[in-house]
């Protein structure tokens, strides 16, 4: 009887999926950054759960105006990409860990967050030969190599740790805007 061949792993996270969901969330993280009223009205939406609102704002947004895949939990939010399986799709997002508050989310710390990430998603965006070395990182578990791509271009005290989780990355931030930690984070969702 012949041995099974080992099933090749999947590939759930790619230096073409990291570069897409890049190039659509760089825009809107430039737009928190940098507008005040903007992240104001996001941070409501997110807070009261206002899908209608949050689909209003990310439709000033060309990149993600035609965007369905978006949630909120009271504190935070999370946006979803459509990718053929296996990756099914890919999630980015920004929220308080659960667990230690509710319907909180505060203007201040997501754009100190924002403003923080956008070398990191730039990066990932604009060059595929940086974006294939940290995925390879993410699948081989190598969070010292993650950890190091990230810490090179995310250049702020508030960054506490990066984790490698559910085939992507994890940045906690603690900002002095608000006394909860704030998470930045890039995955697969679950199938």
């Amino acid at each position: 009887m012949a041995k099974a061949q080992p099933k090749k792993a999947r590939r759930l996270v790619t230096a073409r999926v990291l570069g897409q969901v890049s190039r659509s969330m760089l825009p809107f993280y430039r737009k928190i950054a940098t507008s005040r009223s903007f992240a104001g009205q996001w941070s409501t939406a997110v807070v009261t759960a206002d899908l209608a609102l949050m689909g209003k704002l990310l439709a000033d947004i060309p990149a993600l105006a035609g965007t369905e895949n978006y949630g909120t939990n009271g504190i935070g939010y999370f946006i979803s990409f459509p990718f053929p399986p296996p990756v099914a799709f890919y999630t980015n997002g920004t929220t308080i860990p659960p667990g230690m508050v509710q319907f909180t989310f505060s203007t201040q710390a997501h754009r100190s967050v924002a403003l923080a990430v956008i070398p990191l998603y730039r990066k990932l965006a604009a060059s595929p030969c940086f974006a294939e070395r940290f995925a390879a990182a993410i699948r081989r578990k190598d969070n010292k190599a993650v950890t190091a791509m990230v810490r090179g271009l995310v250049k702020t005290a508030s960054l506490r740790s990066v984790t490698i989780e559910e085939h992507g990355a994890a940045l906690l931030f603690k900002t002095r805007f608000s006394q909860y930690p704030y998470r930045n984070v890039l995955f697969q969702e679950s199938m």
